[in-house]
């Protein structure tokens, strides 16, 4: 069976019985059902967070990996309906970080290519590369996902090259002096 509508336009009692039956249904989208959540104006803030929290007894681990795959969504389900302060929401992104890390270590996945870091999405609504797949570490994969314990290859081979033009000037210092004398 299908179910023939956006979760979008869904009624209080119709999102507790599609989640209830998700089973049967072929084109349940778990991400679909958290993002539509948040942009279902039929429901007041009050339910909108019951169906959150009816929604992660059956779909908790799948909203969990949403911190992976869309951070935004993830974030706006979290604090529904919460007023956060600047420090509050930066503790909130540390901490969503640190849980992407630990995903990608505990499932052993070595790319970084999900959800929104695998498209192309500068912020400009007028650029004809909007929603292009993109290969990780690409010059076009501005947002990329990245860590700050992660190793910049390219900050190494700078690195390599100074130092190797340190030991040719040291060399050429210790000549110099040398014939001087």
């Amino acid at each position: 069976m299908e179910i023939g509508q956006k979760f979008n336009t869904l009624t209080l009692k119709e999102y507790f019985f599609y989640m209830d039956n998700h089973k049967k249904y072929k084109d349940f989208n778990t991400l679909g059902l958290y993002r539509s959540i948040l942009e279902n104006k039929k429901l007041s803030v009050e339910d909108k967070i019951v169906v959150r929290d009816y929604a992660h007894k059956f779909f908790k681990k799948s909203f969990d990996f949403l911190q992976l795959k869309d951070p935004q969504t993830f974030m706006a389900v979290e604090y529904l309906g919460q007023e956060l302060t600047k420090a509050d929401e930066y503790k909130n992104w540390e901490k969503v970080e640190r849980n992407q890390q630990r995903i990608l270590k505990e499932k052993k996945i070595k790319h970084r290519n999900f959800g929104n870091y695998s498209k192309h999405n500068c912020g400009f609504d007028d650029c004809f590369w909007n929603g292009l797949m993109i290969r990780q570490g690409s010059w076009f994969a501005e947002n990329s996902m990245h860590f700050n314990g992660d190793i910049n290859r390219y900050q190494q081979q700078v690195k390599s090259d100074r130092r190797k033009s340190d030991r040719k000037r040291e060399k050429q210092i210790i000549k110099r002096e040398l014939e001087n004398q």
